[in-house]
C-alpha cells in the first residue's frame, strides 16, 4: 500500500471528518471507497461513449444487424 499526501478544501475535510466520526470509520477508508466508486463511474462513462460512437458507425451497425438476423433465424429453428 502506498501513502499519498493531498490537499482538500476545508469544507470537504470538515464533512469527511463528520462522516468518519458518525460512521466510526477511518477517513482514509471513506476516501478509498469514494475514489473506487468515482473511478468505476468514469470507466462506465467510457463504455457509454464507446457504445454511442459504435452506434453512429454505419459498418458496425450493419454487422450488428446481420448478426441479429442470424440469431433470430436460429431461434425460429
Amino acid at each position: 500500500m502506498t501513502t499519498i499526501t493531498t490537499s482538500l478544501p476545508d469544507d470537504v475535510l470538515d464533512h469527511l471528518r463528520e462522516q468518519a466520526a458518525r460512521l466510526s470509520v477511518p477517513k482514509n477508508k471513506i476516501i478509498e471507497k469514494a475514489l473506487r466508486i468515482y473511478l468505476d463511474q468514469l470507466n462506465r462513462a467510457e463504455y457509454v461513449r464507446s457504445y454511442k460512437k459504435a452506434g453512429e458507425d454505419v459498418d458496425i451497425m450493419n454487422i450488428a444487424e446481420e448478426g441479429m438476423a442470424d440469431y433470430l433465424k436460429q431461434l425460429e429453428e
